[in-house]
């Protein structure tokens, strides 16, 4: 049964229709449905003013705004870079804590997904002298509180610079490439932890804590990078793949006082992993977040850097994994606000400095999906959730007692908040499938709105004039369970005919694909597809997050078995829909999308017409440690998980028609998965289309490349699911 939940529409089916223009393949990846934003958007400590990074195309200028939050007015410009010589833009910006400094970011180059090495200077807001902190690309700087010194990582060495005298002390001297990192992640910390500064300034600057990570005995990987010498170049990095030797980690505390530094000895605790560090609110009192190689127990201790000790403050344990997150927070008092899902459902607990619990802050069945901050003034919480449906965030506030929730946001879809230093405004983000990003301001204790600040009513006058459907979001009942889906029909839909079904989803464990928010690149092209007359649907099967511990962890030791069944029931379902052709039905993802697509052509042949998978995963064997044994164990322990569940233990049943597509220089999901995938079909004497994009990463884009993949996709779905029959 497919029960129908809301059909949101965008705009009218009208006689007038006929005369709407297309959406082409080159507007969307030229920028034409770019929305506006506040870019950096930073709150000042008086709580009364923000600033914000503005680029002005006509000057090719940056500058660092400041403007008041109730009247949007610009008091200032902080800085142009006009003004600053050498510096042609900005790419971002931090305050010191006191606001009498800038560190800005310039001439970035990307390292991995989130770490960059660029060219960073300090800009004296009262002085306006600047100053370079380093002639090297660095990595990571960072003010001390004071902002009287910066530290940063450098050829996998730490260094602190003093501002004032403009001294740089180098304090680690063992960094090297492929061996030694100090304070700054390695390749699978940075993918699966989601950090790459490991180092941490105490709260009065004497200290320094940081993460060492001992690569030697980490296996290498090799990618060619082709360029355009005659000679081909190669990028080798330490890359653990499942089961394999992972980085030995060891946590040191640098003492600026005495230049000395010293190991801290957590190795009585679950110590394999080290996924995050943080000082408390006392200067001598370091949190360390410790898990082991299963993740499946999370220590949290707390390190005495005076008297040298360590004392388990909190253990969490689930039979699947538990979750590192950012939401630990320490009050004033040093008590502490801690995440889990050890009710079932992720909630806000309470804790004091021993560890003991003092209450748990929200609880029902739904999901905390952000935490914001608690307001020591009020006693409220501020956080975001999933209490008005799964699909849906809305902000809340909440006392620390958890009594007197309130809904703060009153329009349905994705509300996100940035709140002001003191909690007493803050600025909502609010998009559905129907209304582009609108940034509004806001009291903080009843969520009155004050004031709009940006809007993209200009886009959405202008998507008028385009076929663009509305996209229905219902449940449909799969396997005993009710999963969000959404579905693009043509503008001109009409019951009586048949229509091929395209199929979009990711899949993998907590994610979503299915969420009442604005448009994203695919979702135009899927209506460049719709208004081509293909039918658009997507499925969140099990293993997919913000419906519960039980329902997202279902899938552990078995990544790709319940998920694929879920997608083929759902695909069967579908097929037997009136206006659904059954015998055209295709499936396409990325990345874990893809290793999706794939399994799901290969063990649903008689349900599945075709495929594309894009950057996929076709063994979990060739994936990452921490990702890979976070939801599988090691491929040691589980063997049958890792092979009965891959794309290439299933090419002989493959029938329909397939196209693979890779990276060559993708340093996330080796450019491996596609070639073991192609010898397997090769073997099994399979036919299939497959494309290399030289030199790409995971994200497979730069120049033409993305219009040129989205062009060659969209061949193959005309190709092999044809039109839609009269």
């Amino acid at each position: 049964m497919i029960t129908r939940i809301a059909v949101l529409f965008l705009t009218a089916i009208t006689s007038l229709s006929a005369q709407q223009k297309d959406i082409t393949l080159e507007e969307i990846w030229s920028g034409t449905f770019r929305t506006s934003g506040l870019d950096v958007l930073r709150s000042l400590k008086s709580g009364k003013e923000y600033s914000v990074l503005n680029y002005d195309r006509n000057t090719k200028s940056s500058s660092i705004d400041v403007y008041n939050y109730n009247n949007g007015d610009k008091l200032q410009t902080l800085v142009n870079s006009n003004d600053l010589p050498g510096i042609t833009r900005i790419s971002s910006y931090e305050f010191s804590k006191d606001e009498s400094k800038l560190l800005l970011a310039t001439s970035l180059d990307q390292i991995y997904r989130r770490s960059v090495l660029g060219t960073y200077y300090v800009y004296d807001i009262n002085s306006k002298s600047l100053s370079l902190v380093s002639e090297n690309k660095i990595q990571e700087p960072t003010f001390n509180n004071d902002a009287s010194k910066i530290a940063y990582g450098y050829a996998n060495n730490l260094y602190v610079r003093d501002i004032e005298t403009g001294n740089t002390m180098q304090i680690t001297d063992d960094g090297k490439k492929n061996g030694i990192i100090n304070g700054i992640t390695d390749w699978v910390y940075e993918e699966e932890f989601a950090f790459v500064r490991a180092f941490d300034w105490n709260k009065d600057g004497t200290k320094i804590a940081f993460i060492r990570f001992d690569e030697t005995e980490v296996p290498e990987f090799s990618m060619d990078v082709y360029g355009k010498e005659l000679y081909q170049t190669q990028q080798v990095f330490k890359y653990p793949k499942a089961g394999e030797a992972n980085a030995d980690v060891s946590l040191h505390i640098y003492n600026l006082g005495s230049e000395e530094t010293t190991k801290v000895d957590v190795s009585g605790y679950n110590s394999y992993y080290i996924p995050r560090i943080e000082w408390t609110n006392d200067s001598d009192i370091l949190s360390a977040q410790l898990t082991n190689r299963h993740q499946n127990v999370l220590d949290l201790v707390f390190v005495d850097t005076k008297r040298n000790t360590t004392s388990l403050i909190l253990k969490e344990t689930d039979k699947a994994y538990v979750d590192v997150t950012d939401n630990l927070t320490f009050l004033s008092d040093n008590s502490f606000i801690w995440t889990s899902e050890k009710s079932g459902w992720n909630h806000i607990y309470h804790y004091d400095k021993s560890g003991k619990l003092i209450n748990q802050i929200t609880n029902g069945d739904w999901e905390v999906t952000d935490y914001y901050g608690f307001d020591q003034n009020t006693g409220r919480i501020y956080y975001q959730s999933t209490e008005n449906g799964s699909i849906n965030r809305d902000l809340y506030s909440v006392l620390a007692s958890g009594k007197n929730t309130f809904r703060l946001s009153n329009q349905i879809g994705n509300n996100r908040g940035s709140f002001s230093a003191d909690f007493s405004l803050y600025i909502n983000t609010f998009s559905n499938s129907t209304t582009p990003y609108t940034y509004t301001l806001h009291e903080s204790l009843r969520g009155e709105q004050l004031r709009e600040i940006v809007n993209n009513d200009g886009l959405k006058n202008a998507l008028s004039g385009y076929k663009v459907s509305p996209k229905e979001f219902s449940t449909i009942n799969v396997n005993g369970n009710d999963l969000n889906m959404y579905m693009i029909k043509p503008l001109d839909f009409d019951p009586n005919k048949e229509y091929p079904l395209f199929m979009y989803q990711y899949s993998g464990p907590g994610s979503q694909q299915v969420a009442n928010k604005w448009a994203s690149s695919n979702d135009y092209w899927h209506q460049m597809l719709a208004q081509d007359g293909f039918i658009i649907a997507c499925i969140d099967g099990r293993g997919t997050g913000l419906k519960g511990r039980d329902f997202k962890k279902m899938t552990q030791k078995e990544l790709g078995k319940f998920e694929v069944e879920d997608q083929i029931a759902a695909a069967q379902k579908l097929g037997n829909l009136s206006y659904i052709d059954k015998n055209r039905i295709g499936i396409w993802g990325w990345s874990y999308g893809g290793f999706m697509s794939s399994n799901c052509l290969f063990q649903g042949a008689d349900t599945f017409a075709m495929a594309i998978a894009v950057a996929p995963v076709s063994s979990w064997r060739f994936y990452d440690t921490i990702y890979t044994e976070r939801y599988m164990e090691t491929p040691q322990e589980n063997p049958s998980g890792y092979d009965q569940n891959s794309p290439i233990f299933h090419v002989d049943k493959m029938q329909g028609d397939f196209l693979l597509v890779h990276g060559s220089a993708d340093d996330n999901v080796h450019v491996q998965n596609t070639t073991r995938l192609v010898e397997a079909l090769v073997q099994a004497d399979k036919e299939f289309d497959w494309a290399v994009y030289p030199d790409k990463n995971h994200g497979i884009y730069g120049g033409n490349t993305r219009l040129h993949l989205y062009k060659k996709m969209t061949r193959f779905i005309k190709e092999t699911l044809g039109i839609p029959k009269g």
